[in-house]
């Protein structure tokens, strides 16, 4: 399976060990991420239209150190899934998705007619952190998954999406279960418990496998063993 993500830092965490997981479970999946920190759909919008060679490429969760378009990475190879998301501050927000979104759509679906549109729902920020209040503009960390939940789901329904990654869902559901360093700076997922859960995720949503056998280990940052379990069974209740 050949993956596409056209995101920012938070696609850069999502797919950090997803290339990884995937293996264990015996599934090939190449992981292409193309990426500027910080990147609304506007931008990506702006970028598409003056075919900007604008985005570092990471291949399989690792930096290649090769700078390339929207068009370049498109036309690479025949992708099975391709995805979008917006910009985690703006992302609750959906007068800030269009029509930005629905014209990277457009543009894709007219070089890849074939491959499956994703939409990847981004996540809350830390609760108590002064960039959920500041930047967000939300009291909550459930305020904020409840107006970004809402606005991505808006989203894959306006473009017709084939599939919807529910990140943000799933961080709601482990720091509920009683995992603590879900963020690394009270946004970014953690490179440990956080980074690992959004593979998982991605994986399961992806391929349809369960992941409660997976047996991925090979973190950046330690994951206890019974962080692995409650992080395996949320993704499996999803």
């Amino acid at each position: 399976m050949n993956l596409l993500t056209i995101g920012n830092s938070f696609s850069q965490d999502a797919t950090r060990y997803l290339h990884g997981i995937a293996a264990a479970g015996g599934v090939n999946l190449s992981v292409v991420n193309i990426e500027i920190g910080g990147c609304p759909l506007s931008k990506h919008y702006r970028n598409m239209m003056g075919d900007f060679k604008a985005y570092s490429l990471e291949c399989d969760g690792r930096s290649t150190g090769f700078s390339v378009s929207i068009k370049e990475a498109l036309l690479n190879r025949d992708w099975d899934v391709i995805s979008l998301q917006q910009v985690s501050h703006l992302s609750a927000k959906y007068d800030t998705y269009q029509p930005f979104i629905g014209e990277l759509a457009k543009y894709i679906r007219s070089f890849q007619p074939k491959a499956k549109l994703a939409v990847h729902e981004t996540w809350a920020y830390e609760e108590g952190s002064e960039r959920l209040k500041t930047v967000a503009g939300f009291e909550s960390r459930k305020d904020m998954y409840s107006a970004l939940h809402s606005a991505y789901m808006k989203a894959a329904s306006d473009i017709g999406a084939e599939i919807f990654i529910p990140s943000g869902t799933l961080f709601e559901k482990i720091s509920d279960a009683g995992i603590e360093n879900v963020h690394r700076d009270t946004f970014h997922a953690s490179l440990g418990a956080g980074r690992y859960a959004l593979g998982l995720i991605w994986y399961h949503i992806l391929t349809g496998n369960p992941v409660k056998d997976n047996g991925y280990a090979a973190f950046d940052e330690p994951v206890s063993e019974k962080e692995i379990e409650i992080i395996k069974s949320c993704v499996d209740s999803i």
